[in-house]
């Protein structure tokens, strides 16, 4: 039988683990990157000593890492670890209310009801409810094609159609938190959920209430080297089974004669491939890789999700600050008008900090943390200027020395910005959005755009631009789709 070959373009998440699962499969595989470093948006950078990851910055279903391991029959525990955080996250608010996100539901529920007055039976509910929609959507839509006619007859997809009513497809997150709950700030700590895949919770449907399940029922994680050896240990994983990785190396033309697939063409070769599988950015794949040269209208007519405006600080003391902590703004409806609506930085943003020094001990000098300070951002426009990124760090200063209590920018060492032009730059993020298209609409989830080709044969599409969206985990099943989709060679 003669080697059958495999190209996959981009080196993220989706393509190290496209080019482990192409291997299994037998193809002869290769990863070109046109970055130094594998990841793409699990990116790192190192200063005055102390270690920064630049993406995300949360691991959830971290199964889907260990599936890639037992696939190449090795034991993941030698290679990469990981524990479940004893909280998920530390909600502040400004007239001085805190709630610690336990992973003990129990505690969790009693730490509301004591904050709030929430009472545990209705938090009790919403989880029920949150498993429910998982259970009902995880593999007819997170894990199969939206796009295969055959799926629709499928078990699955026929029972989560008889329970369609379940869904919760016709009203909004926050309208449902809001029916749920009646203390404002429970409402705003879930509907912050929606922002996890780029998406506005006044109008994203309530069915995304299945993040609730994902992070407070089945576990937020963390790696025991921080988030970058997700991108390291699956990289390595990848070598050990024989994919070669081409970095350094931008792909100018995906090759293609009578609908089918040939090759790559890079700067100074052609890779002929049997299969080719996209992980870059599927906007940009059109525009600039295929022969058209034009993006596919369905593409640009759903809004994009949100972006992000990042502050790196080294801070030259510690605080009791937690791993995970969310300072929230006032009005929250107002926030999400500014990102959606016009376009610009919110007037009054929420604040996420990240502060990796406090599992990863030598991320930070002694006696120092190491802050990723996050606002949620539009995509890149020129609405984002220099003046308006200024105003916002003024913004978010103030929410910090007002909720915490200290004049932080005392204890500022340095400072790196990453904002979504840059984002764009260098991820390959269309318009910096870090989501490719928002949910903010009950048909989404239909509109991304599928992770196969109809007009090339042998053309997959992996990562956060296609079904079922993105992030770590959607990334990862988008690869698990197209896996049912290629035929191992013994079977050609």
């Amino acid at each position: 039988m003669p080697v059958k070959t495999a190209v996959v373009t981009g080196a993220g998440i989706g393509g190290l683990a496209s080019g482990i699962r192409l291997a299994a499969k037998g193809y002869r595989t290769t990863i070109v990157e046109q970055a130094a470093n594998t990841g793409g948006k699990i990116s790192e950078f190192r200063e005055s000593g102390f270690r920064f990851d630049r993406g995300p910055s949360l691991l959830t279903l971290p199964g889907l890492i260990d599936e890639l391991f037992l696939l190449c029959k090795e034991d993941p525990s030698e290679f990469f670890n990981y524990s479940r955080l004893d909280k998920s996250c530390k909600y502040f608010w400004d007239d001085g209310c805190v709630i610690n996100a336990w992973a003990d539901q129990d505690k969790f529920m009693e730490e509301v009801r004591s904050q709030t007055g929430e009472q545990p039976d209705r938090l009790m509910k919403f989880f029920q409810k949150s498993k429910q929609l998982y259970d009902l959507t995880a593999r007819s839509f997170l894990f199969s094609s939206l796009h295969k006619t055959e799926n629709f007859k499928s078990r699955e997809f026929l029972n989560t159609l008889l329970n369609s009513w379940r869904l919760d497809p016709f009203i909004s997150m926050h309208k449902r938190n809001s029916r749920w709950f009646r203390n404002k700030r429970i409402v705003q700590l879930f509907d912050r959920f929606a922002t996890y895949n780029g998406s506005n919770p006044y109008k994203t449907p309530a069915t995304l209430n299945i993040i609730a399940h994902l992070e407070h029922t089945l576990g937020a994680f963390y790696p025991a080297k921080g988030m970058y050896d997700i991108a390291a240990s699956v990289t390595s994983l990848a070598e050990r089974q024989g994919v070669k990785l081409m970095m350094n190396t931008k792909v100018r033309e995906v090759i293609s004669e009578d609908g089918v697939v040939k090759g790559i063409r890079t700067d100074d070769s052609f890779l002929p491939a049997d299969i080719i599988v996209s992980n870059i950015d599927v906007n940009l794949l059109y525009r600039d890789l295929m022969p058209s040269g034009t993006i596919p209208s369905g593409l640009t007519r759903d809004q994009r999700s949100t972006s992000a405006l990042i502050f790196f600080w080294g801070i030259n003391t510690t605080t009791q600050l937690d791993l995970h902590n969310v300072l929230f703004s006032e009005n929250y409806k107002d926030e999400f008008t500014d990102l959606f609506d016009h376009r610009k930085l919110p007037s009054d943003p929420t604040v996420y900090i990240y502060i990796s020094s406090k599992v990863v001990k030598s991320d930070a000098p002694s006696g120092s943390e190491n802050w990723y300070v996050m606002i949620n951002a539009p995509e890149n426009s020129d609405r984002i200027t220099g003046e308006s990124i200024a105003k916002a760090r003024e913004s978010i200063v103030a929410r910090i020395n007002r909720v915490l209590g200290i004049e932080i920018e005392k204890s500022i060492l340095f400072e790196r910005v990453l904002d979504p032009a840059t984002i764009e730059k260098e991820t390959g993020s269309y318009k910096g959005s870090l989501y490719g298209l928002s949910s903010n609409n009950m048909f989404s989830a239909f509109n991304r755009h599928p992770n196969f080709s109809r007009k090339y044969r042998n053309l997959y599409f992996t990562g956060g631009s296609v079904h079922p969206g993105g992030g770590i985990p959607l990334s990862l099943a988008s690869v698990k789709i197209i896996d049912k989709e290629i035929r191992p060679l013994q079977a050609i």
